[in-house]
């Protein structure tokens, strides 16, 4: 097996033969010499030569070489073989007194030979030296019996001299066998080249997929670690608005008990004054002597109209108490439970603004539907209101009003983006369908059916509104910042408006069923506004 190895190793890339006077190139490949020699002459044209195998380039003719390590080494190998091998039955045609086997069969001459008589056999061009075989009928023409010297470029045929002349091929188009090989060879070069840049073309996309492979891997993490501190947060805030509840009830528990144990026990001192007093009336009631009866000087105080009011009043007072604590228990409670509701509402809040989406959308102004009086930024970025009337052409899509409309539409899938006002004027931010109307005044944002928006009157008015078919609902939050974030939800129906201040604010969520694809739509009059990603 290793012998076999080495002597495949042996052989020449050019002519697929054992090497016959091998010479090295600059490179360090190594060719017969007859054989880098053709090749070359082929590529004198081209003014550029480069080694078949390797494929590097030269400026000038390289020279060639003389390897005799490897010439000798060809040639232990080859007696080597020779001795080693079993007699396959394809013997030299030249020793005639013992069988020897044959390393190499000659075309022109007929014959096998054997590596004593291929060291001594021609070299010339005509003598075509093959694999040992039997057989050289695939060499020679079936006809004729001529060996096969031309190729007919009609018929795709390697054909003799004899069917060049006088046979099926005359008159067509021939060539020699090196001719046709070599221009095959140059196809096939040609085809190899192309190969070439296809697998590097697909070595460069397996590695800028294992890339995005290793981005979204990390994204992914990054995404997790998100989740994990997210949820840490919220159970924070859980556990710290828990206590709060729990310490506020037990202080409301025990302000409670304790105003409950005052008034039991004034109650308890009343009644036990009550019962005195009916003992000593009762004992009055018993007398039978009326003098004594009338005589008794507390007799007016125990039925005294004026102490039932106060003791009505202390008992209303007393209740009042008690309702009154109810009354505040109640308020407190509700207003525990109000706190309770806004803490989570923003919590919650917090979270659909995290999760959203992953990316921000790259939005693009489309300066075929930018108005006459507004100007569009070189990144397709910011939109900027100007009194100098520009000359752009009056089509179809072009607004006629202060506006501007995204290139991209969204027709599915959770996208956000960001605008940040640097001149504040009057402006409007939203989205739109693509059929909204473009010149009449009912093509304003917000004015119609067909978009939504955020608006912010003009000069310092910092009443800010949200706008759809001409219904405006007032933000009642204070605005400070001149940053804003448009997040839309197409399969849910809602298209919502932050304020990005710290935290992050949810302003308004309109909802709707989306029948068309939505178009980011900016209105500036006296502003300018920049997309940001």
């Amino acid at each position: 097996m290793a012998s076999s190895d080495l002597r495949h190793k042996l052989d020449c890339s050019i002519c697929e033969n054992i090497y016959t006077d091998p010479v090295m190139l600059r490179c360090g490949h190594n060719f017969c010499r007859v054989c880098i020699d053709r090749v070359l002459d082929t590529q004198d044209g081209s003014g550029v030569y480069s080694c078949p195998e390797c494929r590097e380039e030269f400026q000038k003719r390289p020279a060639l070489t003389r390897n005799i390590t490897l010439r000798n080494l060809v040639e232990n190998v080859l007696n080597t073989q020779s001795r080693q091998e079993e007699i396959t039955g394809i013997c030299c045609t030249y020793c005639i007194h013992s069988p020897v086997p044959a390393v190499r069969s000659c075309l022109h001459c007929e014959a096998s030979l054997c590596v004593n008589h291929l060291r001594i056999h021609s070299k010339g061009p005509e003598h075509i030296l093959t694999d040992p075989s039997t057989s050289l009928e695939n060499k020679k023409c079936s006809i004729h019996r001529e060996l096969l010297k031309y190729y007919c470029t009609e018929d795709a045929a390697c054909i003799c001299v004899s069917c060049s002349l006088a046979g099926e091929h005359r008159g067509h188009r021939v060539e020699m066998l090196e001719e046709a090989s070599e221009k095959k060879k140059k196809n096939l070069r040609n085809v190899l080249q192309k190969l070439i840049t296809k697998r590097k073309k697909t070595k460069e996309r397996v590695k800028c997929l294992k890339e995005n492979r290793i981005k979204a891997l990390e994204k992914a993490s990054g995404g997790a670690a998100r989740v994990t501190a997210l949820c840490t947060y919220i159970r924070k805030r859980l556990e710290d608005l828990e206590k709060k509840v729990l310490s506020e009830i037990s202080r409301q528990e025990e302000q409670v008990s304790l105003s409950l144990s005052n008034v039991i026990c004034q109650l308890e001192i009343k009644k036990d004054e009550l019962s005195r007093k009916m003992r000593h009336i009762e004992e009055l009631c018993n007398m039978t002597d009326p003098l004594t009866v009338l005589q008794e000087p507390d007799t007016g105080d125990l039925c005294d109209p004026k102490e039932e009011e106060d003791d009505e009043d202390t008992g209303g007072h007393d209740g009042g108490d008690e309702d009154t604590g109810g009354h505040d228990g109640g308020d407190r409670g509700a207003d525990l439970i109000s706190h309770i509701s806004h803490t989570l509402s923003a919590m919650i809040r917090d979270i659909n603004v995290t999760f959203y989406v992953q990316d921000p959308a790259d939005i693009l102004l489309d300066v075929n539907t930018v108005a006459n009086n507004v100007l569009v930024s070189d990144d397709l970025k910011t939109a900027t209101w100007t009194e100098i009337r520009q000359n752009r052409p009056e089509t179809a899509e072009r607004f006629l009003y202060y506006q501007v409309m995204s290139r991209m539409g969204f027709i599915s899938g959770r996208h956000y983006w960001d605008v940040e006002i640097r001149k504040s004027g009057l402006w409007n931010v939203g989205m739109c369908y693509p059929s909204i109307d473009r010149r009449m005044r009912q093509s304003l944002i917000g004015e119609n059916n067909k978009s939504w928006c955020l608006y912010k009157g003009p000069g310092n008015n910092n009443q800010y509104s949200v706008i759809h078919d001409r219904k405006l609902i007032l933000i009642p939050h204070q605005i400070s910042s001149d940053r804003f974030r448009i997040c839309l939800d197409y399969e849910a129906g809602q298209l919502s408006f932050y304020e990005l201040c710290d935290p992050i604010r949810q302003l308004h969520t309109f909802t709707a069923v989306f029948t068309e694809p939505l178009h980011a739509l900016l209105f500036v009059w006296e502003s300018s506004i920049k997309m940001s990603k």
